[in-house]
């Protein structure tokens, strides 16, 4: 097999796996695992007396797919980080 043939092949299983993570299903789990983990985590701040919340989710689906969360300060008279508003 030449280089240039061995080439061609990684780059056909290249697109495939990029196909693969773009399918509209694993885009689906991937974003309800990234919400349960943002859940647990906010329940353990919060039970822990914390005043940050995991308040932004950035899904980036490239290889690998990457979760990046962003954490955010809440007042101490806050009891719903879910809600856009502050009290």
């Amino acid at each position: 097999m030449s280089l240039l043939d061995k080439a061609k092949e990684l780059s056909s299983k290249a697109v495939e796996k990029s196909t693969e993570f773009s399918s509209d299903e694993l885009i689906a789990n991937t974003i309800m695992k990234a919400v349960e983990k943002q859940e647990k985590v906010n329940d353990l701040l919060q039970a822990k007396g914390s005043n940050y919340r995991v308040n932004d989710i950035d899904l980036q689906m490239g290889i690998p797919p990457t979760v990046v969360f962003g954490i955010r300060k809440v007042s101490d008279n806050r009891t719903d980080v879910s809600k856009g508003s502050e009290e």
